[in-house]
């Protein structure tokens, strides 16, 4: 499956996407605020690649004419999401890599993600999280049409091996339909 937008491509995770994964997911400021640790070395990305990026509806963010991973979006449902969903319900996550920030890139991504949600996969509620201090999530869930729906104080972070604050935002499909015209 292959999602295509303005500026993106988002397809599916090739092991011969390592390097490029590994040249944006080492960087200390992309995991560690999203809740995972840099990746030390070009072997640990394909270790997730084949793994947890093998999973239907996550895709690589790539450049319209350039095929390099610069990021990843995708949809999680119901028992493979981190937070306690139905099997009609999904849970969006995206990073991207520092060069990129500021370009309003992943925005446009989640919000191709959502619209695969909705009507491909025919979800009825997506979630988003973030962790307190990462007002760059925050931002893009707002510009998707997320609205806030609860904090988990004392978040565990298997990951990372911490605890967090964690702000978890809701989009419904009703919310989606009355907003695509104006945001999407």
């Amino acid at each position: 499956m292959t999602l295509t937008t303005e500026r993106l491509v988002l397809r599916q995770w090739k092991e011969s996407d390592a390097d490029a994964l590994y040249e944006y997911a080492s960087d200390e400021r992309v995991g560690p605020i999203a809740g995972w640790q840099p990746h030390k070395s070009v072997e640990e990305s394909l270790t997730v690649i084949q793994t947890v990026f093998a999973t239907r509806g996550v895709f690589a963010v790539t450049l319209k004419g350039d095929d390099k991973a610069i990021g990843c979006v995708g949809v999680t449902t119901g028992s493979q999401s981190n937070f306690p969903i139905s099997d009609d319900e999904g849970e969006i996550g995206y990073w991207i890599g520092v060069p990129f920030w500021g370009q309003g890139l992943i925005p446009e991504a989640v919000r191709e993600v959502i619209r695969y949600s909705f009507e491909v996969l025919k979800l009825n509620v997506l979630w988003c999280g973030y962790f307190d201090g990462n007002d760059k999530s925050r931002r893009v869930q707002e510009k998707c049409g997320f609205t806030y729906h609860h904090t988990n104080e004392n978040q565990y972070c298997p990951l990372t091996d911490d605890t967090r604050t964690e702000h978890v935002s809701r989009l419904t499909r009703a919310e989606w339909e009355a907003t695509k015209a104006t945001i999407y």
